[in-house]
């Protein structure tokens, strides 16, 4: 297609690789392009596995009504205080983008502060390694960072598969996919 581009220079996501750096925390204010509500039955126990195993920052909040979560930009959690919160994890996920040298250290906070709460880390057929968290609030959250791409693995085929090809395989920036 004609009106794609590439977007990586806007996207606080660093290129995958066993060196890649997360980028700091993000504390501007900007118009969300995106965010989650989460209702929370207790937000100050919400808010400390949010902050101490997920790795968000208290961006601000409005006591009693609303604590504004983040991680990187456009990494936004809201969360708000509710008479009650499903029994069970939803079959719905939120993924939030994070980096291969932060999986161990998530996984390992999250458990530390509730040991039932972590499935994976998984590899994916589309080329990430995957946790999920299930917060206080039963919400499911993927924490996905990309692997590095190899053109010849089995990730790179089953992406072909599917009709998409790296950009320096002979597709210019994937213009016919969409």
């Amino acid at each position: 297609m004609s009106d794609q581009h590439n977007a990586f220079e806007m996207s606080p996501v660093p290129a995958p690789g066993p060196d890649a750096v997360p980028p700091e925390p993000f504390r501007g204010i900007y118009g969300m392009p995106a965010f989650v509500t989460i209702p929370t039955g207790d937000l100050a126990a919400s808010v400390d596995f949010w902050t101490r195993g997920l790795g968000f920052f208290e961006l601000f909040g409005i006591p009693g009504r609303l604590v504004h979560l983040r991680r990187w930009a456009f990494q936004d959690v809201l969360l708000v205080p509710a008479q009650s919160v499903p029994q069970e994890a939803s079959a719905v996920s939120v993924s939030f983008a994070c980096v291969l040298s932060q999986v161990d250290s998530l996984v390992e906070s999250c458990r530390a502060l509730r040991p039932d709460s972590v499935d994976g880390p998984r590899d994916t057929p589309w080329n990430t390694c995957d946790v999920v968290v299930t917060t206080p609030e039963n919400a499911r959250i993927v924490l996905t960072a990309a692997k590095p791409f190899d053109p010849a693995g089995q990730e790179a085929r089953n992406l072909a598969a599917v009709g998409i090809t790296p950009p320096d395989a002979g597709r210019g920036d994937n213009e016919d996919h969409g």
